[in-house]
């Protein structure tokens, strides 16, 4: 939910400055520098530093005093963080002869995690934008929001048409659905091994609530893939990629959550919700692929639903749709 005082509308087309980001992928050629950073920031008095530079670029002696250490101790932990890459150090002159001034590097990690090279090549993968669905039907508390501002008018679901909608980064609402269609890309002559779609999604409570269960159900077509509880409206801390001029004390971030259809059954994140299997969808080639996301109205815990754009929450990332697929026997 949304303050008062706060930008009602999308301000202007003015950039914002994006985060710097170190991304890693955990590989044989990777290992000394991922082992280099994760060491790097394995100490406490290190991450004041870093979190110290985040505002400041300054000399060794300076940081030493402004986190109450001796100049020797701040010039070990910068050592370690220069070997990393996290920071850049450069001579500049002193009043008597040189010193060392520090400056961060990077505003985010990003670690991906190795993936099974069985498939390799096995894979279709379509990113949509939250902002995109063709269909809605949505009941107050609701909106939208892009990087900038809000899109429309708080709790009028009429914002939801609105041209600027494609811009959302994050959309919010207490009972009701968007559908996406996602482009249907998988090869001839394979056959599908599963379909996943995987988003970040949390309850929707005024402002936030530590508290407030809600049942989050996707469908694939006209078929009710399975339901996840939500167990709150995460707020007080803020999000990774949230915007600064987004309130602290409204909803800030999601979990990521992944639906997977199978030809046994239906999961979120390996649990089994259901018994949907691939056949009951009865996906055809070339057809687009119908995703709703939503709260029913004979839910059990109709707590609204927060959807997450790729810059807004925790994981850069929109609604993904992924079909794993083999090839079909000669």
């Amino acid at each position: 939910m949304f303050p008062t005082g706060t930008p009602p509308i999308i301000a202007s087309s003015q950039p914002i400055p994006y985060a710097r980001v170190l991304e890693l992928l955990v590989d044989d050629h990777n290992l000394q520098t991922l082992e280099a950073v994760t060491k790097a920031l394995g100490s406490e008095t290190r991450l004041e530093i870093l979190r110290f530079l985040s505002a400041h670029t300054c000399s060794v002696l300076e940081i030493a005093e402004a986190l109450n250490l001796p100049p020797s101790t701040a010039n070990l932990h910068i050592s370690v963080l220069e070997k990393a890459g996290l920071i850049e150090t450069e001579l500049r002159p002193a009043i008597r002869g040189l010193q060392k001034v520090c400056a961060r590097v990077y505003d985010r990690i990003v670690i991906q995690l190795p993936a099974d090279t069985e498939r390799e090549g096995t894979t279709v993968e379509v990113s949509m934008p939250i902002g995109a669905f063709v269909d809605i039907h949505v009941t107050p508390t609701c909106g939208l929001t892009g990087e900038l501002g809000i899109i429309g008018h708080l709790d009028d679901p009429g914002s939801f048409y609105e041209p600027e909608r494609i811009q959302a980064q994050l959309l919010w609402f207490r009972r009701g659905y968007v559908e996406y269609r996602f482009p249907n890309r998988l090869p001839p002559n394979v056959v599908l091994d599963d379909i996943e779609v995987s988003f970040e999604v949390c309850s929707e409570a005024p402002l936030h609530h530590a508290g407030w269960p809600s049942d989050v159900t996707v469908w694939i077509g006209d078929v009710e893939i399975g339901t996840w509880t939500s167990p709150a409206d995460f707020g007080g801390e803020r999000g990774a990629l949230t915007p600064t001029w987004w309130g602290i004390q409204n909803s800030q971030y999601g979990l990521l959550k992944v639906w997977k259809v199978t030809n046994n059954g239906t999961y979120v994140d390996g649990l089994q919700v259901s018994k949907v299997t691939l056949h009951n969808l009865s996906l055809k080639p070339g057809d687009p692929i119908p995703v709703r996301i939503g709260i029913k109205d004979g839910a059990s815990n109709i707590g609204g639903m927060n959807l997450f754009g790729s810059k807004f929450g925790n994981y850069p990332q929109d609604i993904v749709l992924r079909q794993h697929f083999k090839r079909a026997p000669r």
